[in-house]
């Protein structure tokens, strides 16, 4: 018998000083089984810190071998940004260039080896795609304190992140890499 997904809900309290981002976010997150607790996470914060209009997650979830973990589309529903969650291969990167105006990575994986798999392999654009990484022990704190439904205040300036996660309070920098 297949295991079914795990729904978790999230209230988010987004304040994204940078960009100028202010939203109240009710989002439920399906947790494929296949999915660890820290993919889910950095999928959320992708979100978040991605978030504009037409912002969604996947149909397909973690199992979509078409799609990106959260992508957004115009009003025309044409592509505009294909957010990859974890260690993505360079030809799914290359393609995702390809087809979107704008892709980013976020990852919770060690971001040299991220870096690695991708580096001298064909990527469309690689100079212009940034591939962003969270502090390992801000991600594992994070992980313990998610419930099924959770409250979150994430507030972001200089590309630092306080959040409070059903109580917890964390922060970390967001990091950027290249990878070209």
């Amino acid at each position: 018998m297949a295991l079914s997904a795990t729904l978790h809900t999230f209230t988010v309290h987004l304040a994204d000083v940078d960009r100028g981002v202010y939203q109240e976010l009710e989002l439920r997150v399906a947790r494929h089984p296949s999915e660890t607790a820290e993919f889910m996470l950095t999928r959320l914060l992708a979100y978040c810190l991605e978030y504009e209009e037409g912002i969604a997650f996947s149909d397909g979830g973690v199992s979509s071998t078409d799609e990106p973990a959260v992508l957004v589309r115009d009003l025309t529903g044409r592509l505009t940004a294909w957010i990859e969650v974890g260690a993505p291969d360079a030809e799914r990167v290359h393609r995702a260039s390809k087809l979107a105006e704008r892709v980013a990575i976020y990852t919770h994986r060690e971001p040299a080896k991220v870096l690695a798999q991708l580096t001298g392999k064909r990527i469309h654009r690689a100079d212009a795609i940034p591939l962003y990484s969270f502090d390992r022990a801000f991600i594992d704190a994070a992980v313990a304190a998610v419930e099924r439904r959770n409250t979150v205040t994430l507030s972001v300036t200089e590309r630092l992140l306080y959040l409070d996660l059903n109580g917890t309070g964390l922060s970390a920098a967001v990091e950027e890499h290249r990878l070209a």
